[in-house]
């Protein structure tokens, strides 16, 4: 008989790991243990009146392959949606009201200049000091730093706070004074070392954009961004058909994980539920949130527990409200904004989704995802209904002349739901990796590692898996 693989969560790591597992050792015996009674996790769409909302992530990046092969895999190519092209802008609140992102920025520096200099965001001093960054030094160690720190070194306080701040909080959720450069945005420490300017290796790459921009208007088959017609639940559903009915034990979780000795040498590992049911298995991944995990691991395998429950975790609530187009006064040709730390407030950022991706609402409505909470405020993730959608709608009407009551409305809360790439997050996964290595049978795969994006998580889950499956086929 098979080897035995027990694998821990059933959101789209988990998912990914089990696939690769049954392709990779045909085989094994695979069980999946779920504590809700749905796979997916995180990934939830809800379908009502017409509307399509998305309780977490909404599309996904198609730049790194792993989401998109995995659609491939499961037959859903010819479901993927893009992004409506003519509404590409991004917004940046300032003084109550939304202004387009200099044309060109990215992430932490300017692809153009003429749009840095008319920007209505940074004042004449801000400007002139982003203009700075042509002349300064290169750093040359090899420490590691804030996104802050890097953002005001290079470019000024001035457009950390402003632009760069916003933008990464909008991503990641997180307070940016923490965020590690090297664990996030590397690439632009490499350009640092070998263009010593941001803006002149941002600015060479025109050139390249120019080009790719053409090959995609031209004919290429995918945006930047995609999702699935019939929304992301839709890939955890398949993904769990792909499996079969045998594999994922639903309302089942691990309330306690113990190590045993194995024939090989190798650890085999006895899982038990909140029941007290336990099971036996040659292997094991876990796909849980790192907290979970943690404290899972605390006396089986405590060094790999203690690296991985370092790794925080902050809280954010999404508010989908519903608006007919006369509600909102003020238009905006854009996929959404974000709102610095400064201007005050709850909220985060915002997506246009509707104008993303028009099949979300019906004609002659707006569907708009309002994030709030994260590093800024984590308790909003947990507060009641009523008193967020009041802070939300308080915050909207004046930013985008929003009108009235939304026609509807819906919220999804995730409380220390965000892992956060502090500084020094590098070497506590190198502590946590080498910890693992001396566990050839374990694995661990999520969002704590690389990456929040959904891309990343399937990709940690096929890793997972091929770890797992090597000492399989070695044994």
């Amino acid at each position: 008989m098979g080897s035995k693989f027990i694998v821990l969560g059933a959101g789209i790591s988990g998912l990914a790991a089990a696939l690769r597992l049954r392709e990779l050792v045909p085989d094994a015996r695979v069980r999946l243990w779920e504590k809700s009674n749905r796979p997916g996790g995180v990934l939830r769409t809800v379908e009502r009146g017409g509307f399509q909302f998305e309780q977490s992530t909404d599309n996904f990046i198609t730049f790194v392959p792993w989401g998109l092969n995995l659609c491939e895999k499961l037959g859903l190519t010819d479901r993927l949606v893009r992004t409506n092209n003519r509404d590409r802008r991004t917004y940046v609140a300032r003084r109550g009201k939304l202004y387009p992102l200099p044309d060109g920025f990215m992430m932490l520096a300017p692809t153009r200049l003429w749009p840095m200099v008319t920007t209505p965001l940074l004042s004449p001093l801000g400007k002139a000091r982003a203009g700075l960054e042509l002349f300064l030094p290169r750093l040359t160690d090899e420490r590691d730093e804030s996104i802050a720190q890097f953002a005001r070194r290079r470019l000024g306080r001035e457009v950390f706070d402003r632009i760069v701040e916003p933008l990464l909080s909008g991503i990641y959720a997180g307070d940016a004074e923490k965020i590690s450069l090297l664990a996030t945005l590397p690439r632009f420490r490499e350009m640092e070392k070998k263009d010593r300017s941001l803006i002149l290796a941002m600015t060479k790459t025109q050139k390249e954009a120019r080009r790719a921009k053409r090959e995609e208007e031209s004919g290429a088959r995918y945006s930047m961004f995609v999702t699935l017609r019939e929304g992301l639940s839709r890939l955890a559903e398949k993904c769990a058909e792909a499996l079969g009915e045998d594999v994922i034990q639903y309302r089942r979780a691990a309330a306690r994980v113990d190590r045993l000795p194995g024939e090989s040498g190798a650890a085999r590992w006895r899982v038990t539920d909140e029941s007290g049911a336990a099971e036996e298995a040659d292997a094991l991944i876990c796909a849980l949130p790192s907290p979970v995990a943690g404290a899972l691991f605390t006396e089986s395998v405590p060094e790999a527990a203690r690296y991985y429950d370092a790794i925080e975790q902050t809280g954010c609530a999404v508010v989908s409200l519903a608006f007919r187009d006369e509600q909102i006064r003020r238009k905006f040709k854009g996929m959404g904004f974000v709102v610095p730390t400064r201007e005050g407030g709850s909220i985060i950022a915002g997506s246009f989704s509707s104008h993303k991706y028009p099949h979300r609402a019906p004609a002659g409505y707006t569907l708009l995802r309002i994030f709030v909470g994260g590093a800024r405020a984590p308790e909003l993730a947990e507060m009641p209904d009523a008193p967020l959608l009041e802070r939300v709608l308080t915050e909207i009407r004046p930013l985008l002349g929003a009108e009235g009551e939304p026609a509807d409305v819906e919220i999804s809360k995730w409380p220390r739901g965000m892992p956060q790439y502090h500084i020094g997050h590098l070497d506590r996964l190198a502590r946590l990796n080498r910890a693992l290595e001396r566990e050839p049978t374990l694995a661990l795969c999520g969002n704590s590692f690389t990456g929040v994006g959904l891309p990343n998580c399937i990709h940690t889950g096929e890793e997972a898996a091929e770890k797992v499956a090597k000492w399989r086929v070695s044994e």
